[in-house]
């Protein structure tokens, strides 16, 4: 299955059934989109874990994306959130080394890069030094 011929079917829904007396080769052309959405569907459920399989067993390929997308979306929204308060409210701690907590920064902004929010460079130094102690920054 090539992707860039399918893509279609994920990005547009199955469209209503054409009527009865429809002309043949309209009614041949919405089968055609069935049969492909079915083939699209199998492949996407073949490759998803078996929970998420039985969830969206009787959708199409168009509603099982839009359903993913929109799980996935929430989901990276609230981590997003959440190590962004962690990133900002970050501050070290009496006695501990200026490396750990430096590191910890690190981590948090490459995090925040994995969930797919950039910061800029000069940003990234501004948070660190804002969390470091007045004598230190």
């Amino acid at each position: 299955m090539s992707s860039k011929k399918r893509l279609y079917i994920l990005e547009n829904p199955i469209p209503n059934t054409p009527a009865d007396d429809a002309e043949e080769e309209v009614r041949n052309k919405h089968q055609h989109r069935v049969d492909e959405d079915e083939q699209t569907t199998c492949v996407m459920l073949a490759s998803i874990s078996p929970k998420l399989q039985r969830q969206r067993e009787n959708m199409d390929a168009y509603n099982i994306i839009m359903h993913l997308k929109k799980l996935f979306d929430e989901a990276s929204r609230t981590k997003r959130y959440e190590t962004f308060k962690e990133l900002f409210y970050c501050k070290m701690t009496r006695g501990s080394l200026v490396n750990t907590h430096v590191l910890k920064m690190i981590d948090y902004i490459k995090k925040l890069s994995q969930l797919g929010f950039v910061m800029d460079h000069e940003l990234t130094i501004n948070l660190v030094l804002q969390s470091l102690p007045q004598n230190l920054s």
